[in-house]
């Protein structure tokens, strides 16, 4: 590793903007959800709106609502002080108080009062934002609250866009282009050298809490993949007997497999032909150039055991995406510190799949590390848990109750993912056996001793 001194966390340049920019940046991120909101719960009837297409998820009418009901609190009463609009919802809307399993059984709006609902809340939001200071409060400052509802909203379209994989029925949902080709040939991996690195945040003005703050973390040198793992390479595993061989599996791993019958990514399947998959209702072959999706943690930890490899750990996976051997910062994206374009990566359900494995050389990071951002959230073998300095804000429940053994983080988003839900600090976690999410892997393995320079 070149020897830089002081390691850094790079700078944002929207610390530099006036109050009027920081309120336009704002308005513009509230209103790119917005249309994505609406574009993902106007492609369906209103039966399909108010019905549960799985027990894993809420009725899409559910989380429309549910949008309006988190920008009301935050952003209309919390840093608005306005009068509630719907007070009576509240519980209703709370995630915490209902699982998805039972929310069809709610007195739910319907989907004419949940539009009409959300839209007004937007108009008192909008009103808001006009006149609220960009400083002085933490929960405002840079417009963090209107960051953590744009976040939010996204987040709950990329919750929507999976329900609309589950939903059974013809496509309602079409891709303006294919995803580009890939550029051309890569390396398998990329050697990532020993060294310290900061990891984490104390500078973004709109990371969240779980991301904060800014460390230094020292990491061992590995080997990473350069691209994540492809359907091509998972179908070896699975010819390969990849399911079936138990010594490729943890114990908890080999009892969810077992028990479920699970013998293949979710959504696939085998025909005379090969392999198959469904995806927004369209069936088409599994193409091999694609990164692997809808996979577990298990089945990305049985691949790497089978590959000779493992999962990288959370850390290690930074490390990769931001950090620069020649200057010792890390950046704010792998690409750098500019916020992502369509040359960088794969993001806002543009094209409704990953994108070829090498499809973005402009979104490489310093180490030569592809696909980083977008395609799909990559597991690690690191539980959730909250860096050194970790204070809760603004609340408890957005990441600190989800500590502990029971979520592995994902990092990194996916094809569904909007540019303003993640970044190189972004941390995403859920239950190992989670496959309705648009998930796959990258592998890691540990460098020799000779190759550690």
């Amino acid at each position: 590793m070149t020897d830089v001194s002081p390691l850094t966390e790079a700078p944002n340049p929207v610390h530099e903007l006036s109050e009027e920019a920081l309120r336009a940046r704002a308005a513009a991120a509230l209103e790119r959800a917005r249309a994505r909101s609406t574009a993902l719960t106007a492609a369906v009837d209103d039966d399909d709106l108010v019905r549960q297409h799985s027990k894993l998820m809420s009725p899409l009418v559910w989380d429309l609502a549910h949008i309006g009901s988190q920008e009301e609190l935050w952003l209309v009463r919390d840093v608005g002080g306005r009068e509630p609009l719907r007070p009576d919802i509240d519980d209703l809307y709370d995630a915490f108080q209902h699982p998805r399993a039972t929310r069809p059984s709610l007195p739910l709006l319907g989907p004419a009062e949940a539009r009409a609902y959300v839209a007004e809340v937007r108009a008192k939001a909008f009103d808001v934002l006009e006149r609220a200071p960009m400083t002085g409060r933490p929960l405002t400052e840079a417009g963090f609250a209107f960051g953590m509802i744009t976040q939010h909203e996204q987040q709950h379209d990329e919750t929507m866009l999976a329900t609309h994989q589950l939903r059974k029925g013809d496509p309602v949902l079409h891709a303006p282009a294919p995803p580009p080709a890939r550029s051309g040939p890569l390396p398998g991996e990329v050697l990532v050298p020993a060294g310290p690195f900061v990891m984490g945040t104390s500078l973004e003005p709109w990371a969240l809490d779980n991301e904060r703050p800014a460390h230094e973390v020292e990491v061992d040198a590995f080997h990473l993949d350069t691209v994540p793992v492809t359907n091509g390479a998972y179908v070896e595993f699975l010819e390969d007997g990849g399911y079936d061989r138990r010594e490729l599996w943890s114990a908890a791993g080999w009892a969810y497999r077992t028990e479920h019958d699970i013998t293949a990514p979710r959504f696939w399947r085998r025909e005379p032909d090969g392999w198959w998959r469904v995806r927004f209702g369209v069936h088409e072959p599994v193409p091999a150039d694609q990164p692997v999706v809808h996979v577990s943690y298990y089945e990305a930890e049985a691949y790497a055991a089978w590959a000779g490899k493992r999962l990288p750990t959370e850390a290690e996976w930074e490390k990769a995406a931001r950090f620069d051997p020649a200057t010792g910062e890390s950046r704010r994206y792998p690409w750098g510190n500019d916020d992502p374009t369509p040359e960088h990566a794969n993001l806002g359900q543009r094209h409704l799949s990953p994108a070829p494995a090498g499809a973005y050389p402009k979104g490489a990071s310093a180490l030569g590390v592809h696909q980083l951002i977008g395609d799909v959230w990559e597991w690690t073998s690191t539980d959730f848990a909250g860096y050194p300095g970790f204070r809760a804000f603004p609340y408890r429940e957005y990441s600190e109750v989800f500590f502990g053994p029971e979520y592995k983080v994902l990092r990194g988003g996916s094809f569904g993912t909007d540019a303003a839900a993640v970044r190189g600090t972004f941390r995403n976690w859920d239950y190992p056996i989670r496959r309705q999410i648009f998930a796959g892997f990258r592998c890691a393995r540990d460098a020799a001793p000779g190759e550690r320079a």
